[in-house]
């Protein structure tokens, strides 16, 4: 998937952020990817959550589009990461208007690829991490 912009992907988290607040689940999403070898992988996003921010995106720039695509899987890549990442507590932080997500790990999500899963590599997002933000820093 190629790279989004960070700010593309925060404006699709407070999108999707509203949607969910306003109770938009989307209906199940069908994704199949063909691979050069001519042979395909599907990708169900069944979970009411995942179709509520695939539909936010959706809306926003299309998931059938390359662009959409992307966004919308680093999206759901995101909070998939940061729901098993406990290191990554001190990038985010918890608001009355949300989740506030730390510049730094914006710019990460938006750029690093992802597995054949649809996931970020957690080592490879620590390691990147570990490199643009000083130590003791903190998330705005």
């Amino acid at each position: 998937m190629p790279p989004v912009t960070p700010r593309d992907l925060e404006f699709a988290w407070d999108r999707a952020r509203d949607a969910a607040t306003a109770e938009r689940w989307g209906p199940p999403r069908r994704l199949l990817f063909r691979r050069e070898d001519g042979t395909a992988q599907e990708m169900v996003l069944a979970d009411a959550d995942a179709a509520c921010w695939a539909e936010a995106v959706d809306g926003m720039l299309g998931l059938g589009t390359l662009a959409g695509l992307s966004l919308c899987l680093r999206l759901l890549a995101l909070v998939e990461v940061m729901s098993r990442a406990r290191w990554l507590m001190g990038l985010y932080s918890m608001t009355s208007h949300g989740i506030e997500l730390h510049p730094e790990l914006l710019r990460a999500a938006a750029a690093m690829p992802l597995d054949a899963a649809a996931r970020f590599d957690e080592t490879g997002l620590r390691r990147l991490l570990s490199r643009t933000i000083p130590s003791g820093a903190s998330a705005p």
